[in-house]
């Protein structure tokens, strides 16, 4: 890959610089914010997939960039900027918590910052279940990183709509300043957009100034097409993002479902006008992934989209694996991955 294809090239300081400003981490801060539009039902049926088409490109994807030295360095500096951090486990304590959004203010150790020659660097947010929120706040005080929740019935949906919503609202009141929602699949499996939109919309209002991320759980849609349709239909109702998955479904974040929904970020941008965010989750675990779904982002939206307002990885065990490939890349040893531990 050439120099003009690295976000940043090899200046790792830069990149660092970049992830370490507060004002970029919250959601669409540098952009309007997606107002939505009305429910266009003629737009979302033209839609078709070529599921083979797909499928066939995202099978070359990994293989099409090859980045070595400092420029994997630099795209790894970039990853652990758009990182959500998260813990959505039945068993998180407060202590765990607070070791998360540690991690989150320091995910390198003062020795590889010193190395690598870059400013510090912080993770985009850091995720977690509506009763850990005013912990996380507390925790990162004064670091520029925001606190998103799961919420809405996180994770099948289920729970009664009144229900959903007053969480939406607690969340946001006990300081959450990003909400990640799910939404209904039996709409999407029916082919109810107007239930779908109206859903999407009613949780928008609900969020407030905080911002949206719409988890479709598209391990669970059935089809390509039904994820290009339900990703249309909640950048119509006002979502910030779009994200793949709950992490707790039995196939979370591919490459074919990603560029599917990314492309329909595309289209709804050249539409509407309005930029929409991209949040893979689930199953995303080794350095050399992140940099995949990198390149996928700056090959079919462009450097724009490699911000943390409108990128984020969904992961836990992410930061891990990018940490032990950039002490590698300053001391030339590899680590046990029990050093960098997060919770």
């Amino acid at each position: 890959m050439n120099s003009e294809t690295q976000p940043g090239s090899a200046n790792l300081n830069t990149q660092a610089d970049v992830a370490h400003e507060g004002t970029t981490q919250l959601p669409q801060v540098q952009e309007p914010r997606n107002p939505g539009t009305a429910l266009d039902l003629d737009w979302v049926s033209s839609v078709q997939i070529n599921t083979s088409a797909i499928e066939r490109r995202a099978k070359t994807l990994p293989g099409r960039r090859s980045v070595k030295k400092e420029y994997q360095a630099a795209w790894l500096l970039k990853a652990i900027s758009l990182i959500d951090l998260t813990t959505l486990s039945g068993d998180d304590t407060k202590g765990r918590v607070r070791r998360l959004c540690a991690k989150a203010r320091q995910p390198l150790s003062a020795e590889i910052v010193k190395r690598l020659g870059v400013e510090p660097i912080t993770t985009g947010a850091v995720c977690v279940y509506h009763e850990m929120i005013e912990t996380a706040v507390k925790a990162l005080k004064g670091s520029g990183i925001p606190v998103a929740a799961v919420s809405t019935g996180f994770p099948a949906g289920l729970s009664p709509f009144h229900l959903r919503v007053a969480e939406i609202e607690e969340s946001v009141k006990a300081g959450a300043a990003e909400i990640d929602i799910v939404i209904s699949r039996r709409h999407v499996l029916t082919g109810n957009w107007q239930a779908l939109y109206d859903e999407m919309r009613t949780f928008r209002q609900a969020c407030g100034n905080a911002h949206v991320k719409a988890i479709l759980a598209t391990g669970e849609l059935g089809t390509l097409r039904n994820v290009a349709r339900a990703s249309l239909v909640c950048m119509m109702a006002g979502a910030d993002f779009i994200k793949t998955s709950t992490g707790k479904e039995s196939v979370n974040a591919t490459l074919p479902v990603s560029l599917v929904m990314i492309r329909a970020i595309r289209d709804y941008f050249d539409r509407a006008g309005f930029r929409v965010g991209y949040k893979p989750a689930g199953g995303i675990s080794k350095a050399k992934d992140a940099v995949t779904y990198l390149t996928l982002i700056k090959d079919e939206l462009g450097t724009r989209w490699l911000q943390p307002d409108l990128f984020r990885f969904g992961a836990s065990s992410l930061l891990g694996d990018i940490e032990r490939q950039l002490e590698h890349f300053a001391t030339g040893r590899y680590s046990a991955a029990h050093r960098h531990a997060i919770g």
